[in-house]
């Protein structure tokens, strides 16, 4: 019967988007399936309300945020979240569920792909927001240790192997360097370059970028979020409860295609996403789902030459 309903809705896709490409309409037909599949927990959702939902997750750190994380913070409004169940490190991210438990050590990108109890299980054209709700992080985490005497501005950065070939989405040192000699005046920038021993890896091994040094050495004035993890080790339990504390209180971001586009969309101001390749161009995602998770203004760069281009309007 769901191999059936599956080839059904395929047909459904095509006919209502002719023009997306076919290996992705499999997206839609998955998403199809999968806001169907809540039919079977309308009585427990919408006339039980009772505390019965496990949510489970390890796949791709940005389908965590931008859908999964989303859907269990509505649930725990609704009054039916049980427990969630996760990565190391992410208590913090779930901080409103009631029991979270960090199980896993490593993401599996295809952890996914069979399974449609998420609403908004994968890229998609639209999105359901009937069970999804912002999850107020800025407002959690904001506090009085990460204070500058000028406006922060992260750089979030990444150096990764993907789609099993070598990095694309990526801010280089020779951008780094036009980014600092044009904004560190009026900026605290810090930056944002997680190690691999900081992060669960998610199947994509993370390369070097040999900025580190030279940052330390050419631009002292820029922050290093790695330093100011060992330095302020105390009031952060591990490295993204940092990285929420930080940015809570950023309202400027310039970030990369993947979970570090995501989570810096999630603390409102305005965030530019290199992003040159990925699924989400073919669905306009950092026009639609991207802003949702906070309001922010995210302004979606495909090049270098874009991300200058709107650090100077917007910056």
């Amino acid at each position: 019967m769901r191999d059936l309903i599956l080839k059904s809705l395929y047909l459904v896709a095509l006919l209502k988007h002719p023009g997306i490409r076919k290996k992705h309409r499999y997206y839609l037909r998955d998403n199809y399936f999968s806001r169907l599949f809540q039919v079977k927990y309308l009585f427990r959702d919408y006339l039980g309300k009772k505390k019965y939902k496990v949510i489970e997750y390890y796949g791709e750190f940005q389908q965590e945020l931008t859908f999964v994380l989303p859907f269990a913070y509505w649930h725990h409004l609704n009054g039916t979240l049980d427990k969630t169940i996760s990565c190391k490190s992410t208590r913090e991210l779930y901080f409103f569920s009631p029991d979270h438990e960090e199980k896993h050590e490593q993401r599996d990108w295809e952890y996914d792909a069979k399974k449609f109890e998420v609403p908004n299980m994968t890229h998609s054209l639209t999105f359901s927001f009937s069970k999804w709700k912002r999850v107020p992080l800025k407002e959690k985490y904001s506090n009085d240790v990460f204070r500058f005497a000028k406006p922060v501005l992260v750089i979030a950065n990444k150096f990764n192997i993907e789609w099993n070939q070598a990095p694309l989405n990526f801010l280089s040192v020779p951008v780094l360097e036009k980014i600092i000699a044009s904004l560190g005046n009026k900026y605290q920038i810090i930056y944002n370059r997680p190690l691999s021993s900081r992060i669960v890896s998610d199947n994509s091994d993370i390369l070097d970028l040999d900025e580190y040094g030279w940052l330390r050495e050419k631009h002292p004035e820029v922050i290093l979020l790695e330093d100011l993890y060992l330095q302020h080790k105390s009031p952060a339990n591990n490295f993204n409860h940092l990285q929420l504390m930080v940015y809570a209180n950023c309202s400027h971001f310039i970030s990369v295609h993947g979970g570090t586009a995501a989570l810096a969309s999630y603390f409102g101001g305005t965030n530019i996403v290199l992003s040159k390749s990925g699924v989400e161009h073919s669905f306009n995602e950092f026009s639609t789902i991207f802003p949702a998770l906070s309001g922010a203004r995210v302004l979606h760069a495909r090049s270098e030459e874009d991300v200058f281009h709107y650090l100077d309007e917007y910056y």
